[in-house]
């Protein structure tokens, strides 16, 4: 879950630049079509992947130490 909301959030970030590069937000493009939320994505995307990574990081040391007290 972790690696497809971070990469979406990156194909979408790349998307953008390459559609920049290429012109699409020439006379208000952008506001149009799909690039709506072609934008957005690496706005909310990128934060909750870092906190996706938190909660695994978090999750996995509390599994962690329960293993290691279960085996003294």
């Amino acid at each position: 879950m972790v690696a497809g909301v971070v990469g979406l959030s990156i194909l979408c970030f790349l998307a953008l630049i390459i559609g920049t590069s290429l012109g699409a937000g020439n006379n208000d493009g952008f506001s149009s079509g799909l690039w709506p939320f072609v934008i957005t994505v690496p706005n909310f995307g990128l934060p909750l992947g870092f906190l996706l990574i938190i909660a695994l990081l978090v999750t996995s040391a509390i599994r962690r130490s329960r293993e290691a007290k279960e085996q003294e």
